[in-house]
């Protein structure tokens, strides 16, 4: 059960749909740095995913990486002091804007842009970016704020994971805090309902999966329990625990051969780690 932290490359392509080619250039240049995470994978922090969507968003609207990495840089070199998630960054004409107090600018060229009121389908992208920037931003500091309640002030903390997933319903880390809060306190049927609209987001998270098994055994729904159980180990197969808990389910339910095999999978697993 994860708390808290950013997203890896992995989420960025599976749930935002950027490639993990961009994702690469964009590192390789220093325009992001992200952590490692205990796997020794990249994690990327809210600002650098608002940066990458915005890259992704122009190369969306038919500009070229080279084009983009250059603007970029440019950007950067001229607002050292600001971070690029925080400029307004736009495609026009196949090129790359971005907007200050005067109004909006080609990078390349600094050449200024008339306004006429019309804005091309890629404005309109970016413009729903920021809106959905803003969004994911409210989201991480009601997330950050649950987290720094809930070692003293558990309904609290309640209230902000609830907020954060009202901000952003695709926000996982809130999902799995507020179902292990609900948990702890013995509110399973809470937590169950909780995993099963969070699954409605992210059908393809296994974690969510996996505690979704954990509040249904913990109520005494074992069938249940142990499809919750395969579905994790389908969607990530080399989680020991999943397998564990799929294989005591099993040997309750006089599985044996199945009960041995998740069994022998675990310890290749648990030796491995």
């Amino acid at each position: 059960m994860k708390r808290g932290g950013g997203l890896s490359t992995r989420d960025l392509e599976a749930r935002l749909g950027v490639s993990r080619r961009l994702i690469g250039s964009l590192v390789a240049a220093g325009l992001v740095q992200p952590t490692r995470g205990p796997r020794g994978e990249h994690v990327f922090s809210f600002q650098d995913v608002v940066l990458i969507r915005t890259a992704d968003s122009l190369h969306r609207a038919h500009i070229g990486p080279a084009r983009i990495l250059r603007a970029l840089r440019h950007l950067e070199r001229l607002k050292p002091d600001r971070h690029l998630s925080a400029v307004r960054i736009s495609a026009c004409s196949g090129k790359v804007s971005a907007r200050d107090r005067h109004g909006d600018w080609i990078v390349e060229t600094g050449q200024r842009l008339m306004d006429f009121g019309t804005r091309d389908d890629a404005d309109v992208r970016v413009m729903a970016l920021t809106r959905e920037a803003s969004a994911y931003a409210a989201a991480d500091d009601a997330l950050a704020e649950g987290l720094r309640l809930e070692p003293t002030d558990a309904r609290g903390a309640e209230a902000a994971y609830r907020r954060a997933v009202v901000h952003y319903p695709a926000m996982l880390d809130a999902y799995l805090n507020l179902g292990c809060l609900l948990a702890d306190q013995q509110r399973l049927d809470e937590a169950i309902l909780l995993y099963e609209s969070a699954l409605a987001v992210l059908p393809d998270e296994p974690e969510l999966h996996f505690n979704l098994g954990v509040a249904l055994e913990d109520t005494g729904a074992t069938q249940a329990a142990l499809a919750a159980y395969e579905r994790s180990i389908e969607l990530a197969p080399g989680d020991s625990d999943a397998h564990y808990n799929a294989a005591r389910l099993h040997q309750e339910l006089g599985h044996i051969q199945k009960a041995l095999r998740h069994f022998n999978q675990y310890r290749k697993l648990d030796r491995s780690r």
